[in-house]
């Protein structure tokens, strides 16, 4: 069952759909939707779980795409653009749904590296409060690149862990084995045929870019650093939001 998910609609333009981050919310998008609003129409939402928009009974990836479909125009098919799982639900969207084409933002599908950190901290995910959130904390504060100090604390401050929406989330990475994990993303990736930009400011590794196009040929693969060299970190759309919209509206104009 599909959850009506919070929506804000501005600009003019083919639509654009921004999908934020696990335990964030669709203001995280708000340097960088001016810069896109002079030629898309963009759809901002809140996730299920997040922001204004509804808890629910479960946080199935499958179910919170439809959430994203239903508040969209099957007869005019977005560009979808998600940063971290938001990127991961751009793809499943793209597997699913007509869209126009896919940028994912720092969220590389190779998902085993990731399950295994998840699997080892289960104790925490599923312990006391404390626990939880300083799991959480920590897991960001690894993500952080060349992100000053302030810029990061600010993030941190505005993000809202629930526990039972993370691990809801995360029962894939928390309960499936690494078998059935890596078959549903082989399966989501063959059935995605419109081109992907998968765009990181942490570096997904020298084999990421074969990896991921041997499942969508489609793909193109980015690593942005900054001026010396380091990477940008987790959110490299806010660390440099005008590159980030121009790269978004180039893409755009090829598909």
């Amino acid at each position: 069952m599909t959850v009506e998910l919070a929506t804000a609609v501005e600009g003019s333009g083919p639509p654009l759909v921004l999908l934020h981050g696990i335990t964030e919310d669709s203001s995280f998008w708000a340097p960088v939707v001016p810069l896109l609003t002079p030629w898309a129409t963009v759809v901002s939402v809140d996730l299920r779980g997040h922001g204004a928009s509804p808890s629910a009974a479960g946080y199935d990836l499958e179910d919170m795409a439809d959430d994203v479909a239903a508040v969209l125009d099957p007869a005019d098919p977005p560009l979808v653009v998600g940063h971290s799982l938001g990127g991961l639900l751009a793809v499943v969207l793209a597997a699913r749904h007509p869209v126009r084409g896919v940028v994912d933002v720092d969220q590389p599908l190779a998902l085993g590296g990731l399950q295994a950190g998840v699997q080892q901290a289960a104790p925490l995910l599923r312990g006391s409060t404390a626990e939880f959130e300083g799991f959480v904390a920590a897991m960001f504060d690894s993500m952080t690149g060349s992100t000053p100090d302030d810029e990061a604390a600010a993030l941190a401050a505005r993000r809202r862990p629930r526990q039972d929406v993370v691990t809801g989330i995360w029962t894939p990475l928390l309960d499936w084995s690494p078998a059935d994990l890596a078959a549903f993303v082989d399966r989501t990736a063959a059935a995605v045929h419109v081109p992907v930009l998968s765009l990181h400011g942490l570096d997904p590794g020298p084999d990421y870019a074969d990896w991921l196009t041997s499942r969508i040929p489609t793909a193109t693969v980015e690593h942005w650093t900054d001026g010396a060299g380091a990477d940008l970190g987790h959110h490299p759309h806010l660390r440099e939001p005008q590159r980030f919209a121009a790269r978004v509206r180039e893409f755009a104009s090829g598909l």
